[in-house]
């Protein structure tokens, strides 16, 4: 990990070395189940990123797990919005696994906590600008709050707690337009998955953002009001098991069918590189 000019120590890590043959020219993707996880590593994400805005060039970006991978079993359209994105990123470790295991040896987690941090320190160095849509009420803005006492910089254009509802063609009209009016870089979505990756996929083109990320419960964990899994248990792949045991009503059904579908349908079906 580098080191800031004041001496704090930097959220983004090195620049892998330019070893030919280490990395790919271009981001390949591992076939996970028939939803195409971005075989990426935090570093490669951040720089491609970066190349959208100043460009610029519009895209989406999912965060995906098993869960996401999961329902995608079910819903052929959430497969083709997870597959139509810029980047799908590996949020869980069972993608990396996966994407190691098909050939990519150097994909790492690009869990959707992490990579807001990671952007939040990058866009405040450059000047991006960030509007936060989703959440409860206030969460959009205690975050916003939160987020620019840590990155000192960092440029918040906007906030917005959508009712939990479906909104009127006018009501959605109306979102799009005061984004739009605020011109962010980056267009942070806190929705939940797949409600977030149908709203990404039906308002591309229609955003004049160019970077939308979806990243969920980043919204609740960096508002302070959900607490994140300890770093060991997330880099062994048990943050299903300490989230499981946080909200059991909520999750049981999920984890508990998902998880073991999973294993078996990998085993049936094994992951490759596209």
């Amino acid at each position: 990990m580098g080191s800031g000019g004041d001496g704090r120590r930097s959220l983004i890590p090195e620049a892998s070395p330019a070893s030919p043959g280490i990395l790919p020219a271009t981001i390949p993707r591992v076939d996970v189940l028939g939803v195409r996880i971005s075989a990426i590593n935090p570093q490669m994400a951040l720089d491609e990123i970066e190349r959208w805005i100043v460009t610029p060039e519009p895209h989406y970006v999912c965060v995906t797990g098993v869960h996401g991978v999961m329902e995608s079993q079910r819903d052929r359209e959430l497969r083709e919005i997870h597959n139509g994105s810029g980047l799908t990123t590996p949020d869980g470790m069972p993608m990396v696994w996966a994407g190691r295991r098909a050939g990519a040896h150097w994909m790492k987690r690009v869990y959707g906590p992490e990579l807001m941090l990671l952007l939040c320190q990058r866009a405040a160095e450059r000047g991006w600008t960030s509007y936060f849509y989703g959440g409860k009420d206030d969460i959009p803005e205690l975050l916003s709050q939160r987020l620019t006492a840590r990155f000192p910089g960092l440029r918040v254009v906007g906030t917005e707690s959508p009712p939990f509802r479906a909104l009127t063609s006018e009501e959605d009209e109306a979102i799009v337009a005061r984004i739009n009016a605020a011109k962010p870089d980056l267009l942070w979505i806190g929705l939940s998955t797949p409600k977030q990756e149908r709203w990404m996929a039906s308002h591309a083109g229609r955003s004049s953002a160019p970077v939308t990320l979806g990243v969920g419960a980043a919204f609740d964990i960096h508002a302070g009001v959900l607490r994140q899994a300890p770093p060991w248990v997330r880099r062994v792949g048990l943050e299903w098991l300490y989230r499981l045991y946080r909200e059991p009503r909520r999750l049981w059904r999920r984890y508990l069918s998902n998880n073991p579908r999973f294993v078996l349908a990998i085993a049936r079906r094994p992951p490759r590189l596209v």
